[in-house]
């Protein structure tokens, strides 16, 4: 059955769904219809909050638990924001409960979790993707575009490095392990996302890691190896700061996405001095904060009948996940998935 307008629900209104939330209204096809928080009057707030968005329409309902937003009939698919503890037994209930996802990075908390939510994904045939808004932005489309057209040769690496530099805060869900904190799920997602979108799946990861007192990594860096001698070097941090950037190294030149390259909006293909041509630079900015791009597939997958995405397939996710958990288990972190849709 074919969807004319996409009716959307918020799990968790925190600082990401804020942002989000303002792109949302300019999506064509596409409503805000719920928001469900612990608190009622928390959800109530997010909504009040974004009445005079460019593009809203109608009057969001506020539940005061997940539970009941998940059960909702006046929802189509469900956005995840709550910590990435949280999201494999909301995810699951949801989809049992016949709900399309969007899921925020990190995907899952372990690798178990995300395939748990593959499978789920797949028997009730609904469509999932991870919110790797990174893919969908128009610079990294672009630059997909003259990769492919051997702009910059053969593609043999990527380097890529996100940082905070941010002071340890005790109960900041960034830095407890209950929460999965730390900086490999929060940051390291980035550049490793962007390493398996242009290079593949590893052969071998190898990472190293700095850590809080209590357990928690405060920076990590991870190396990706290839039989076929491609190379990623990759790093991320909460505690240090950080340029932020990250370059794709062909045999012919590079490219150079500034800093942040998680959400460009421009870049500079460089050419080695032997191919006789002018380093370019390109100006590709986003929609609204960046975030429409990936809503807008999201809603177009979910009207076409899609159950995934083929810029964001869940294949990738799980790949990503696997390189992630590999790392975690090498630096000694014991991440675990919460049972329980939070109360």
């Amino acid at each position: 059955m074919s969807i004319e307008t996409v009716r959307w629900g918020i799990v968790g209104p925190g600082s990401i769904a804020n942002n989000l939330v303002r792109d949302l209204a300019l999506v064509p096809n596409a409503t805000l219809t719920a928001v469900g928080s612990r608190s009622a009057e928390r959800a109530q707030a997010f909504i009040d909050d974004h009445a005079d968005d460019e593009g809203a329409s109608g009057t969001p309902i506020a539940y005061g638990s997940y539970d009941e937003l998940i059960h909702s009939p006046e929802v189509d698919v469900l956005y995840i924001a709550t910590p990435h503890a949280q999201h494999q037994a909301i995810a699951e209930a949801a989809l049992a409960a016949g709900k399309h996802l969007l899921v925020e990075k990190a995907f899952t908390a372990t690798l178990d979790g995300t395939m748990a939510i593959v499978e789920a994904a797949r028997k009730h045939d609904r469509f999932v993707m991870e919110a790797m808004w990174t893919r969908f932005l128009p610079a990294i489309v672009k630059i997909v575009e003259l990769v492919d057209s051997g702009a910059i040769g053969e593609v043999r690496g990527v380097q890529a490095d996100l940082c905070l530099g941010r002071p340890f805060q005790a109960g900041h869900r960034l830095f407890e392990p209950s929460t999965a904190g730390g900086a490999l799920l929060d940051l390291g997602v980035y550049p490793v996302s962007l390493a398996q979108y242009f290079l593949g799946d590893p052969e071998s990861v190898v990472a190293a890691a700095s850590h809080y007192d209590n357990g928690v990594d405060a920076s990590t860096s991870i190396q990706l190896g290839y039989s076929d001698g491609l190379l990623a070097s990759l790093y991320c941090s909460i505690e240090n700061a950080g340029p932020g950037r990250a370059a794709i190294l062909g045999t012919e030149g590079w490219i150079e996405i500034p800093p942040r390259f998680h959400h460009p909006d421009r870049f500079i293909v460089h050419h080695m001095n032997w191919t006789g041509r002018a380093d370019q630079h390109h100006e590709h900015p986003p929609i609204g904060g960046g975030y429409y791009h990936e809503l807008v597939e999201v809603t177009e997958s979910i009207r076409a009948g899609r159950t995934e995405s083929a810029i964001m397939p869940l294949s990738d996710t799980v790949s990503v996940m696997k390189i992630l958990q590999a790392c975690a288990d090498q630096v000694g972190l014991s991440f675990t998935e919460d049972p329980q849709i939070p109360r």
